[in-house]
């Protein structure tokens, strides 16, 4: 398994100098053949994507998903608009693959990313499925996506309780995918920038062995991303590893207390030592 490494850029917002590290992982699990997940993490996107659908359905489509917002990236014009875009096209990539011939065949698709409109940049969070994002900000951990699943329909209206859906005949079914139908927007949550915020992005395969408070407890313990991604991957399987394990941390320092009169959105890059790209997809093993 390649070594996890953390990343690192510079970031002007309101004329202070903050600091962007993050980094990421992906594991097939200790119960599955092939790992369906996929994520990329690069600036100002990271994204975890989980794939579903028979034979290579679920793999082909979380990477042609990862693919075309690779491209959005590298395009340098990062937004709401030209995310759809890519996932427009990624619904037509998953279509015309002769492997993806399973009518269930899709991916989940989660997020943030660093949004510049007016004056000052925010985060920007998108969601299609039931990955999640949460945000530890002063200490506390909140989910801030919703995830799209029966079950989450049964709690929201009032028919079973959070402990109930844990354990519910229906608690793998989603009802908002990447290529399973016509390709719904994401929802979207604006976030304002803060040194301090630690984001978790993650499929439902860590989430189905550590609760929220075991996700709280390695931010904790592990300062550095790569640190808690590998913690918490490390728990994900020791607990029982039932599904694939995809997770990236992205988190805001303040680095010096001022910078020189600067525009607030520009940018200055600075890359740490790194043994594999940061937008790595490939299944690693046990």
């Amino acid at each position: 398994m390649a070594e996890t490494t953390t990343k690192t850029r510079r970031v002007t917002v309101a004329q202070r100098q903050l600091l962007l590290s993050w980094a990421g992982v992906t594991d097939v699990g200790r119960r599955r053949e092939t790992n369906q997940d996929a994520f990329f993490a690069d600036y100002p996107l990271f994204i975890v994507a989980d794939g579903m659908g028979g034979h290579a359905g679920g793999e082909i489509a979380s990477r042609s998903t990862v693919k075309r917002l690779d491209a959005v990236v590298a395009a340098g014009a990062v937004d709401r608009g030209a995310i759809e875009g890519a996932l427009e096209m990624a619904v037509a990539d998953i279509a015309d693959h002769p492997e993806t011939t399973d009518e269930g065949t899709g991916t989940t698709l989660t997020g943030v990313f660093l949004e510049f409109e007016g004056d000052e940049p925010h985060w920007t969070s998108l969601n299609i499925g039931d990955s999640r994002v949460y945000l530890l900000r002063d200490d506390r951990l909140v989910q801030i996506t919703t995830d799209h699943s029966v079950v989450q329909e049964l709690i929201a209206a009032g028919k079973i309780s959070p402990e109930e859906a844990e354990g519910h005949p229906y608690s793998n079914v989603i009802t908002r995918a990447v290529g399973a139908s016509e390709l719904t927007a994401p929802d979207y949550v604006t976030l304002d920038v803060r040194p301090g915020d630690r984001f978790v992005i993650c499929s439902d395969g860590l989430t189905k062995e550590l609760t929220d408070y075991g996700i709280q407890h390695f931010l904790r313990e592990n300062a550095d991303p790569a640190a808690a991604v590998d913690a918490m991957l490390a728990a994900a399987l020791e607990n029982g590893g039932r599904d694939n394990v995809t997770l990236v941390i992205v988190q805001i320092a303040d680095e010096s207390p001022s910078v020189p009169d600067e525009s607030s959105s520009t940018t200055d890059e600075s890359s740490s030592t790194t043994d594999e790209s940061s937008s790595t997809t490939d299944e690693s093993s046990a």
